[in-house]
């Protein structure tokens, strides 16, 4: 099943636009994070130390994927309510809350 996202203009704010700074901060430090674990793969190191770090970054992950969701909710969903998109939009962060909670 293939979903269509929906995709305001290039000129839209979007809900995460006040906080994009940190936003890219947590990702670079999530990318370090990920480059760290290839130089433990590569060093041997042991399995569980490993798996640790695997753990460390699906939860900072997590937490961008919240805050991603809350400027959404706060922002575009307002948005959309306004342009009397409300239910497509709450479909549509359904959807996305949906993939989030998938693991495995």
């Amino acid at each position: 099943m293939t979903t269509q996202a929906h995709t305001p203009p290039a000129a839209t704010t979007r809900g995460y636009t006040a906080s994009k700074d940190q936003l890219l901060t947590r990702i670079r430090r999530i990318e370090g994070q990920v480059r760290g674990i290839e130089k433990m793969v590569e060093d041997d190191r042991y399995c569980i130390d490993v798996l640790t770090q695997i753990s460390a970054i699906q939860a900072a992950l997590d937490k961008v994927g919240l805050g991603l969701l809350d400027g959404h909710a706060r922002h575009c969903m307002q948005h959309g309510a306004e342009e009397g998109r409300g239910d497509e939009m709450a479909t549509e962060l359904m959807a996305a809350v949906g993939r989030l909670m998938k693991r495995g």
